[in-house]
């Protein structure tokens, strides 16, 4: 059994470094460049990391592409913000080395995050199971414009590690914002829109609240201190902004462009 490692990354100069180094235990680095017009091809090239350029399609078409373009069947899919922690590593390793081969088609791990210097490890956050070590022969990226994820063919065992793969996720409260506005809140709108999902005066008014409500009390926000406040605040205004994009949208209400 051998392992490609996929790293998506664009204009990640500063963060492609130390994730390329987290999976040096892999058969092979292949790193996705989104035409990057930083040092990050330079940096993952200087450090044996093959690399491939072409325009960005979106996440999920962009994570395939590199299922495809790897040299071995079995998969690390992994971002330019993320690590795979050293006990991961050894998780990894050992079922790479193990005798008769994996057990599983596919293995889902914890995904830890780090906001305002903190581990979250409530507000919804955590554990985040992600399925990122597969045999890309029985599962491919699923097409979803956000919350792109594995999808492994019916029928397929999914086995789970207990290490966490390490996610150094938005660097402050303004890049928070910005996201939510130009990327996570339109595409959800959207994907909710073609998927044949409407809105309502209720839910547009009431979706912000409850969202706050369920992440900062139901899932412990409060327990992460003020960046789970922050989570909550944000979550509440993610919430109520893909509501008015569908709201607009469904309504066929026209956007102004200057």
């Amino acid at each position: 059994m051998k392992i490609s490692a996929v790293i998506i990354a664009g204009n990640e100069e500063s963060k492609i470094a130390d994730a390329i180094l987290s999976v040096e235990w892999a058969d092979e680095v292949l790193v996705i460049d989104s035409e990057s017009v930083d040092r990050t091809v330079e940096i993952a090239t200087s450090m044996g990391a093959r690399v491939i350029s072409r325009p960005w399609p979106g996440f999920s078409a962009q994570k395939q592409f590199g299922v495809d373009s790897a040299k071995f069947d079995w998969i690390f899919s992994l971002d330019a913000d993320e690590r795979v922690s050293p006990e991961l590593a050894s998780e990894i390793k050992n079922i790479r080395d193990k005798a008769g081969g994996p057990a599983f088609s596919g293995y889902r791990i914890p995904r830890s995050s780090f906001y305002m210097g903190r581990q979250i490890r409530h507000s919804g956050w955590y554990p985040d199971w992600q399925l990122r070590l597969f045999d890309r022969r029985k599962g491919h990226w699923n097409d979803l414009i956000v919350h792109e994820s594995v999808r492994l063919n019916d029928g397929e065992s999914v086995g789970r590690l207990r290490s966490d793969i390490i996610h150094f996720t938005i660097d402050d409260a303004s890049e928070h914002h910005r996201l939510i506005g130009e990327r996570y809140a339109p595409l959800a709108a959207q994907q909710m829109f073609e998927r044949g999902r409407r809105t309502s005066l209720l839910r547009l008014t009431t979706a912000g609240s409850v969202a706050f409500l369920t992440s900062f009390i139901v899932k412990g926000g409060f327990l992460d201190g003020l960046p789970g406040y922050c989570i909550a605040r944000f979550a509440g205004h993610h919430a109520f902004l893909k509501h008015l994009l569908l709201w607009e949208l469904q309504n066929e209400i026209p956007r102004e462009h200057s």
